[in-house]
């Protein structure tokens, strides 16, 4: 209910009440009562209209804030210094399985001195298999690694790029990843007619997106759904670059070892 009796103080405290009480005195008492319920009439109406301000008010109070806008999680930056030079990728988020185990391999410098054992220009250099730190001159190399497997996380929006680093994997049929071994993609340009054969024989479907990475800058797109591509070169494709145009044997080794000195977690 409205304070009446309140608003009947102020009432009676203003100076317009004042004069309406000396009006009522001179009109007579009968008169005074039809002009005192008029009087009540206006003073529940104008509490009426107070309530219903008060209500409109509460609603404007409480009307729903914006919503904070998403901002898309940061990916993890990580710096691999080689013999010939540093590189910087970036983790994928939408690979958090390969993303993760990568962090702790890094963490756990599983990677410090081991070699990069294949290597072929315009398509890949390799690395990651630990029996390569010690290994001898002409030493065959790419078995190595933990005794577990990453499954496969095939995101259609990452491909085989130049740039796009990798994870290796034998031929199991679920296409699951090796767990230590990965690849950069050094990669050669291929026009549409090739990626028309391609898609006709393999059924894969090249994106207007893929298309024009595939035809301007280049990459690997015979491998798109058959290895998880999990990171991206952020700077460095100069000495990917190196490594991959340097002499190598039958075997696709390099003549001369380039080793990974380090790698570190940036942020």
């Amino acid at each position: 209910m409205c304070e009446i009796w309140k608003d009947i103080g102020v009432f009676f405290a203003s100076t317009r009440f004042f004069c309406i009480f000396a009006v009522l005195i001179k009109i007579g008492m009968k008169k005074a009562f039809c002009c005192t319920i008029l009087l009540a009439i206006i003073m529940l109406s104008a509490c009426s209209s107070q309530k219903k301000m008060e209500s409109e008010t509460k609603k404007t109070d409480a009307a729903p804030a914006a919503k904070a806008e998403t901002k898309p999680e940061k990916m993890t930056e990580v710096l691999i210094k080689t013999t010939k030079g540093n590189i910087k990728i970036a983790l994928y988020n939408e690979t958090p399985q390969h993303r993760d185990n990568f962090i702790k391999l890094v963490k756990e410098n599983y990677y410090d001195g081991v070699l990069f054992h294949r290597i072929i220009q315009g398509f890949m250099i390799q690395t990651g298999d630990p029996d390569s730190k010690n290994a001898k001159p002409g030493q065959r190399l790419g078995a190595g690694g933990p005794d577990y497997r990453i499954p496969a996380e095939f995101v259609p929006t990452l491909y085989h790029r130049r740039g796009a680093v990798a994870a290796a994997r034998d031929n199991n049929p679920a296409k699951s990843s090796s767990a230590s071994q990965f690849y950069i993609v050094d990669g050669k340009t291929y026009d549409n007619a090739y990626l028309d054969m391609l898609q006709q024989r393999t059924g894969k479907t090249f994106t207007p997106e893929q298309r024009e990475a595939y035809t301007t800058l280049g990459g690997a797109p015979f491998l798109d759904g058959e290895y998880t591509v999990f990171g991206q070169v952020l700077s460095g494709m100069e000495v990917v670059d190196k490594i991959a145009a340097q002499p190598k044997d039958q075997f696709d080794r390099p003549t001369e070892d380039i080793k990974i000195i380090s790698v570190t977690i940036l942020k």
